[in-house]
């Protein structure tokens, strides 16, 4: 069920529902660029993740960790206080100094010269793009109405298939022509002048002037939120999805390069394409089908993401199986389309299940579940897998990771195919309740 609400008088020159607020496409943009750094920078250790290993020497099992459950831990838990500050204060202020404190340690993690360096740049990475999803999700909130948000999300989740594309384009092309150093250095001071400008550009919406409604404090939001069986179905089916975005994504280049016999430049070129045009494509469709779909039946907000994982398996086990790089990456098209469907689809029902005033903190707790699970235990579980199979399976450890990442595909198919059920049953009980 969702929420109570407060009802709240209609003020006096409040925009029209169903009309975008003003230079809410601006702010949109920005965002959406802001989101491209923050992925690009949480991507950067595993685009570059060969030379890394080659530089610092460190496991397979050391890079999952690096890359999730240390990254995980502070993100997540750093993003709860700081949802809860950005209910409270200005959002957009919020987002400024997250981006800064992010982008400064992406170049510190540039001079790294040991795995406890690197581990330190690192969480402190974390603890600046805590700061950054959780208000963008409420800003987006607040700027578009009910009927348009799904696209809208969809449009900001543009950013990680961005941020990644420019990540293994950029990155891999600098650290094949000079060192894996130089990327951290530019892409860190180029988020430095980004956070600047989010400062100077981006208007912080009125809270709730798309909706009119009122919510409970901090410690109820809480208990609320995980008192709601469908928002935490919601949290834990996307982060069965995470578990395998972040599992795939966070080894993808090492697994080209090592067992597909990719060179570094050639990840530049076609890898690069693979992951903007395919995960770009397939989240903005995500969000256009839901919107489309979701208008007349609530329940495709999971019904959506459950047939799109279910149709990516074979294609990812293709990906996995294929002898040669060039056969791997057209098995990787469908798997890159469809696997992040659910991400827009579950931001954009969280947000209107969940008070305005409580948008930023409800966002930031939906992240914590989705995350713990997804960036801090995927990354992590194939990492040491990889480790654990090396043995016996030498240089194809990697792959028989892969092999048992795949019922995460099933898992996470049931998981929404059961929240289906309930957005279901929720909805009768309404329609039945006297008004």
């Amino acid at each position: 069920m969702s929420f109570p609400y407060a009802e709240t008088a209609p003020g006096a020159g409040q925009q029209p529902a169903s009309v975008p607020a003003a230079g809410a496409r601006i702010t949109l943009a920005m965002l959406c660029f802001v989101y491209v750094l923050n992925f690009l920078d949480r991507q950067l250790i595993s685009i570059l993740a060969k030379p890394i290993q080659d530089s610092l020497h460190i496991s397979d099992g050391q890079l999952g960790l690096l890359t999730g459950f240390y990254f995980a831990l502070f993100y997540c838990l750093i993003a709860i206080p700081i949802g809860w500050l950005a209910d409270r204060t200005n959002r957009v202020t919020v987002l400024s100094v997250g981006c800064a404190i992010w982008s400064a340690a992406t170049a510190a993690c540039g001079m790294a010269g040991s795995f406890a360096q690197l581990t330190a740049a690192r969480m402190l990475v974390g603890v600046g793009e805590a700061g950054g999803v959780p208000p963008s999700y409420a800003i987006i909130s607040d700027s578009f109405p009910r009927e348009r948000r799904t696209t809208a999300m969809a449009i900001f989740n543009l950013g990680p298939p961005l941020g990644s594309a420019l990540g293994v384009a950029f990155g891999a092309s600098l650290a094949a022509a000079f060192d894996w150093r130089i990327p951290f250095y530019i892409i860190g001071a180029i988020g430095v002048m980004t956070a600047l400008a989010v400062r100077l550009t981006v208007r912080e919406p009125g809270r709730g002037e798309r909706d009119g409604r009122m919510g409970p404090g901090f410690f109820a939001t809480i208990a609320r939120f995980f008192g709601n069986p469908l928002l935490l179905t919601a949290s834990l089916a996307s982060g069965a999805g995470n578990f395998i975005t972040y599992g795939l994504l966070n080894f993808t280049v090492l697994f080209l390069m090592r067992e597909k016999g990719m060179a570094l430049g050639e990840v530049a070129i076609w890898y690069a394409l693979v992951v903007g045009i395919g995960m770009g494509a397939g989240i903005y469709a995500s969000g256009r089908l839901v919107d489309r779909f979701a208008a007349r039946n609530k329940a495709a907000y999971a019904t959506v993401p459950a047939i799109s994982l279910l149709l990516a398996l074979p294609f990812f086990l293709g990906f996995a199986w294929a002898p040669g790089w060039r056969l791997a990456l057209l098995f990787l098209c469908v798997p890159m389309f469809m696997n992040s469907f659910f991400l827009s689809a579950t931001v954009t029902f969280v947000q209107g299940e969940v008070p305005p005033e409580t948008r930023v903190i409800s966002g930031a707790l939906l992240l914590l579940v989705m995350n713990l699970i997804g960036l801090g235990l995927g990354p992590t579980y194939v990492g040491m897998a990889s480790d654990f199979f090396r043995p016996a399976y030498g240089a194809h450890a990697l792959q028989m990771a892969y092999f048992t990442l795949a019922p995460m595909y099933l898992i996470g198919a049931a998981l929404f195919l059961f929240l289906a059920g309930l957005i279901r049953r929720t909805e009768n009980l309404h329609q039945g309740s006297p008004s």
